[in-house]
């Protein structure tokens, strides 16, 4: 029996997701050629000769803890930040923008597993078994979401009377992401779930800013109490602003508005386009004046989407097969989870890295064939140990593109 290390079999589940294989039993009939081989060998220092099956990763993933990988992702993030490799894309040039958001991540017709989550289908009246998960992403104006903190939605068995839900995650999330990153200036990006008092004090007591969206029915007394200051609010407290593309925006701002022991100020952004009107409205920790009320609704609040579409969206339809079941076994499809999650920052710094020329992204013809491409070039251009080790001899910089 062939017993392959680790960092082996740790890159051989990276690349099923870098290279959006899209099932484990690809693996097989794709990274079994010499090339590939070469390739695994010079980055890990090893002498295999073969590439494991895909049965072998899931052997390492039901026995490896889930929190090795997390922990792998956590890293990659710090590592960005403590080489300042993202300092030209915070808000209002000093804070991270890290946006968190529940996605249902796979679901099945019977019962997976004990920590399955129930609802009944409106249609069918049948009961679905499903799994969720909390993601927190530092997300950026120009289209980066980077995985940063992982919180699994789960029952603690199959006889609970309460199933657990996003803002209980929310709870157990938080203290991770906060001794992650003690010192980090953070602006988290909420949707309306989250504006509640314990967030909000959660938020303060942990030195972050935060956006949350504001709804009718979130906080209803506060929202209706915000709407009639809307009404009598002096000049100085709006903004109207003419973009391109015949875009109108009228921002509506309060300050000092008191909920429990907490107080929080709220902008109201007012779109005017040319196929019709939309509604914007955010509570927020910002000290809200007529210069920065647009900044902190555009940069900010408006960017809250891209962990939904540049995000989870990009994962499930974007070639990493999100939903697809890569293991039924609890702890082990975590890992492919977190796995999936490293893949896909390392692809966005590779789509958006300086080594990518402009003239070869115009020839790949779309970021999605990227994937194809280094594919390609793995399994069709072998690389010895010794030219890995004389290509990264001298030190060089990959830089990321400017937003």
């Amino acid at each position: 029996m062939v017993v392959y290390p680790l960092p082996f079999l740790v890159w051989e589940g990276i690349l099923l997701y870098s290279m959006k294989l899209g099932a484990r039993r690809h693996i097989h009939h794709q990274l079994q050629e010499p090339a590939v081989i070469t390739h695994l060998n010079a980055l890990t220092g090893e002498n295999q000769t073969s590439v494991a099956h895909g049965d072998t990763l899931e052997y390492l993933l039901r026995r490896t803890p889930y929190s090795f990988f997390a922990a792998i992702r956590t890293s990659m993030i710090r590592e960005l930040i403590r080489s300042r490799v993202l300092d030209n894309r915070r808000l209002m040039g000093e804070y991270h923008r890290i946006a968190l958001d529940g996605s249902g991540i796979i679901s099945y017709n019977e019962r997976h597993c004990e920590h399955c989550l129930t609802k009944k289908s409106s249609s069918t009246g049948k009961t679905i078994y499903y799994h969720m998960v909390l993601e927190a992403k530092l997300v950026t104006e120009d289209g980066l979401a980077m995985s940063v903190e992982t919180e699994f939605i789960e029952n603690e068995g199959p006889l609970i009377t309460k199933q657990d839900c996003e803002l209980r995650a929310f709870y157990r999330l938080v203290p991770r992401l906060k001794k992650a990153f003690p010192q980090l200036p953070i602006c988290l990006l909420l949707d309306g779930l989250y504006a509640a008092e314990p967030v909000i004090k959660l938020c303060e007591d942990s030195h972050w800013k935060y956006l949350i969206n504001f709804k009718e029915g979130s906080m209803p007394v506060k929202y209706e109490e915000f709407i009639s200051l809307c009404e009598s609010v002096q000049k100085g407290n709006r903004l109207s602003l003419s973009l391109p593309d015949n875009i109108q925006q009228d921002y509506i701002f309060a300050t000092g508005i008191a909920h429990g022991e907490q107080t929080f100020n709220a902008i109201r952004c007012i779109e005017h386009r040319p196929e019709g009107c939309k509604q914007y409205a955010w509570i927020t920790n910002f000290t809200v004046t007529q210069e920065a009320c647009a900044i902190i609704a555009n940069q900010g609040g408006r960017i809250r989407w891209k962990i939904e579409n540049q995000g989870f969206n990009v994962q499930k339809n974007g070639g990493y097969n999100l939903e697809h079941a890569y293991s039924n076994h609890p702890n082990a499809s975590k890992c492919h989870y977190l796995l999936l999650q490293i893949a896909h920052t390392i692809n966005q710094l590779v789509e958006r890295g300086s080594m990518l020329s402009k003239e070869t992204r115009k020839k790949i013809g779309s970021i999605r064939n990227i994937a194809r491409w280094l594919l390609e070039s793995l399994r069709t251009v072998p690389i010895t140990t010794e030219e890995y080790i004389a290509l990264f001899a001298r030190p060089f910089q990959i830089r990321l593109r400017s937003p």
